[in-house]
């Protein structure tokens, strides 16, 4: 055998046996006219070896056998001639080709035998969310519900989601997370303990932006003004409202705009933990922020007088959100227990907050420190049912129209931006789906006067209340709600030069120009994180 496996045979070399071999034809291709007598099977070559025995077939050749009836005979010269043409060009053939011819042979035997049989071919069906304007089509994947993926495996909730336990064997079993976004472990509400920051996760954020409607052009603006924020960082780690940017806030509070900066990375799921591209940003404004946090739990230092509970509010989100998401940090646990209970200690008796500890409430700041004691929820932290009807009976006491709509204080005129804040503590607290107050407060808030428009009404403060409120009742309203959101607030980011990724605060708007550029972005940011920053408050997780 010679590579390629063709046979070679040296005829000097081999030795036939005496007994007769079957017929071949000569070398000449004619066919034998003698029968050689097996006598000369005995007969020696020159150098002893004996000779290739040759002959033709013994004895008479036996008749042909009649054809089958009904199958029309061939003339008896002709099947002689196609059988002697036949038996002609196998003898002459070379070796190679023969062994050739039964290797192949017996290579298509052998892929008859081992192939297993191909199943039949499935349909398949791609869902696709298409934006109406703006933005390129989703490259996720998107499997429609209850499709089983063969060409990958489903992601797996990371290990820091697990508590740290002295027998491996003895912590529950990691919740798995198929590629459509579901999870498996029973039916449990989502914003239970920890469970409404698992859009953030990666293998979950595309999942849930081609669910609820968002796409290439809102997650990119995302990227871009988080790209923003790194660049405007301080070296201490901290954030400012002022600057080094332009357009930047008439008052300084470093430890808000460090909180916002840090709530903008969190919901797009980077903390300190994480191996991502700002897993250092996140560390250094987390350093400086717990630098500022006093005995009390306290975290405002600086900014105007009414910042005090805005401030302390949005620090204390981004360290319950931080636990939630990293339960396995227990050093953020304590600093987060005393920030909340800061914050539970300086209720006043109407029920909510204001700028002092104790002292009056208005929706604005009652509005953040719900969110606040929310996210603590999330992460573990217990609040006292005591403290949450306390916040309903005020709610009660400022809404007006049935509690459809609300405006800052009571006796104030409903707006738009407080029923939308207002309304998002109601789905806090307990507000199911279809209760007629929050639809009828809804329904206002998707009215065409309402809606975003930079030119008419310009209020990221608004929008970003809204958007939650939405995205949480999902179905018509978050459908008419995102429709504009998607295109709009993509729209008026900047593009070019150096405050690219950010969003221009607005001179005609009063919050605007007093929050500066920082803070514009950073709403800006949380209403485009709002496909996956929470998961919806009235759908059901599957876990099992």
């Amino acid at each position: 055998m010679v590579p390629g496996g063709q046979c070679v045979e040296n005829e000097a070399s081999m030795t036939r046996p005496e007994s007769r071999v079957p017929p071949i034809f000569p070398s000449d291709g004619s066919p034998p006219t003698d029968v050689v007598s097996s006598k000369l099977a005995q007969t020696l070559s020159h150098d002893g070896t004996p000779p290739i025995v040759v002959s033709s077939p013994l004895g008479k050749a036996k008749p042909p056998k009649p054809p089958a009836p009904g199958d029309p005979a061939k003339p008896v010269a002709e099947r002689s001639d196609h059988a002697a043409l036949s038996e002609q060009a196998i003898a002459t053939a070379p070796p190679w080709l023969l062994s050739a011819a039964f290797h192949m042979s017996l290579l298509i035997l052998l892929g008859l035998l081992l192939l297993p049989a191909r199943p039949d071919p499935r349909i398949s069906l791609e869902a696709s969310t298409y934006a109406e304007q703006l933005g390129d089509q989703l490259d996720f994947e998107s499997p429609l519900p209850g499709e089983q993926r063969d060409d990958a495996e489903a992601p797996v909730v990371t290990p820091d989601r697990l508590p740290e336990v002295a027998d491996p064997f003895a912590a529950p079993r990691p919740t798995e997370v198929f590629p459509d976004g579901r999870m498996a472990v029973g039916s449990i509400d989502a914003p239970q303990i920890g469970m409404a920051l698992l859009g953030r996760d990666e293998g979950m954020k595309p999942s849930l932006l081609g669910k609820y409607g968002g796409n290439d052009t809102t997650e990119a603006a995302v990227q871009a003004g988080l790209r923003w924020l790194a660049r405007n960082q301080q070296r201490d780690g901290s954030w400012s409202l002022t600057g080094p940017y332009g357009d930047g806030a008439t008052i300084q509070n470093q430890s808000a705009a460090t909180a916002m900066a840090l709530l903008a990375f969190l919901g797009n799921g980077h903390t300190h933990r994480r191996n991502t591209e700002y897993t250092q940003n996140v560390q250094r404004g987390l350093n400086w922020m717990l630098g500022k946090q006093d005995d009390d739990g306290c975290f405002f230092h600086d900014g105007g007088w009414n910042h005090r509970f805005y401030t302390h509010a949005q620090c204390t989100i981004v360290l319950c959100e931080l636990l939630a998401m990293s339960p396995s940090d227990e050093s953020l646990r304590e600093p987060a227990r005393r920030a909340v209970q800061y914050l539970l200690d300086s209720q006043s008796d109407e029920g909510g907050w204001k700028y002092r500890p104790r002292y009056m409430s208005d929706v604005s700041v009652t509005g953040w420190v719900v969110m606040a004691l929310q996210s603590a929820r999330m992460a573990g932290i217990e609040i006292s049912s005591e403290n949450l009807l306390r916040v309903e009976k005020y709610l009660d006491d400022v809404g007006i129209e049935e509690g459809s709509r609300y405006p800052y204080e009571r006796g104030h005129q409903a707006t738009p931006a407080m029923t939308a804040e207002a309304l998002l503590c109601r789905q806090y607290l307990g507000w199911t789906r279809n209760d007629k107050r929050l639809l009828r407060g809804a329904d206002w808030l998707v009215m065409p006067e309402n809606l975003i428009d930079y030119r008419a009404n310009h209020n990221v403060y608004y929008w970003y209340y809204a958007a939650q409120v939405m995205h949480h009742l999902e179905g018509e309203h978050w459908q008419r709600w995102n429709r504009v959101m998607r295109q709009e607030v993509p729209a008026h980011q900047v593009k070019q030069g150096k405050e690219s990724g950010s969003w221009d605060p607005s001179p005609q708007s009063l919050h605007d120009t007093s929050g500066g550029r920082l803070y514009v972005t950073c709403l800006s940011i949380y209403m485009l994180e709002v496909y996956y920053r929470h998961m919806p408050l009235y759908s059901k997780i599957d876990v099992r």
